[in-house]
């Protein structure tokens, strides 16, 4: 039997490594799935990470979507149920969530055309999520559930060793909930007004996709330059009160 880490190097599946290699459990292999999406801080833990797996001799895969994100979001076609043809499936979130499908469906491929059924894949799911475990499926093990590590307890792991997920000065687990990729459809408003004001490279890049597609961001209601508009007010009427 040979077990695989699904690694996407936030703060829940960082902990589940670090814990598996200091409890010395069984790792053949970490697997990583790339959407060419991620923050930069993502990237940079992943390279801190990949000295620790070449000092521990355990394999390194990289796997990637077969077309770009963008390709996928803008120029993909795409035939809708009435017949017509359109142009990519727009933002990634919501009931939409093609970015997912592809990534899960990508890692499970890949891992039974190496191991057939003769594998398990660790999962990183905090014992405070537990509705995302999925128990149909025996080749998953959640280490995390298993020894009751909540988010929480994830992310002050990670500080301890030394991962801060730090950008443009902060700290991005200080101001969003989730640190996936940057252009997830399903942050909240919070998220995206601590986009707004602390990470703008991330909000213009916001802004030039959501000239490239009539769908609103928000609850199909709200576009980027909506949320921008609310932003501007808010911090204007702060700055009059």
């Amino acid at each position: 039997m040979r077990y695989i880490a699904s690694i996407s190097f936030g703060k829940d599946s960082l902990a589940m490594l670090l814990l598996l290699i200091e409890r010395k459990c069984p790792l053949d292999e970490v697997v990583f799935y790339d959407t060419g999406m991620e923050f930069q801080s993502i990237y940079e833990t992943r390279d801190k990470v990949l000295e620790i797996l070449k000092n521990k001799n355990i394999k390194y895969t990289e796997l990637h979507p077969k077309k770009s994100f963008e390709y996928t979001m803008f120029e993909k076609e795409v035939k809708h149920r009435n017949g017509s043809i359109g142009y990519g499936y727009s933002w990634c979130g919501g009931r939409c969530r093609w970015g997912t499908s592809e990534k899960n469906i990508t890692i499970t491929k890949y891992l039974k055309s190496k191991y057939g059924d003769n594998y398990m894949e660790y999962v990183g799911i905090a014992y405070d999520e537990p509705n995302r475990i999925n128990k149909e499926n025996l080749h998953k093990i959640y280490p995390l559930y298993e020894l009751k590590y909540t988010e929480k307890d994830c992310l002050k792991l990670c500080y301890s060793k030394g991962f801060y997920w730090e950008e443009n000065g902060i700290r991005l687990y200080d101001i969003l909930d989730r640190v996936s990729c940057w252009c997830c459809a399903n942050k909240n408003l919070k998220e995206l007004r601590n986009y707004y004001k602390y990470l703008p490279k991330y909000w213009n890049k916001f802004k030039e996709y959501q000239r490239r597609t009539e769908r609103p961001f928000k609850n199909n209601k709200h576009t980027i330059f909506d949320l921008e508009e609310k932003f501007k007010k808010e911090e204007y009427d702060e700055e009059n009160t």
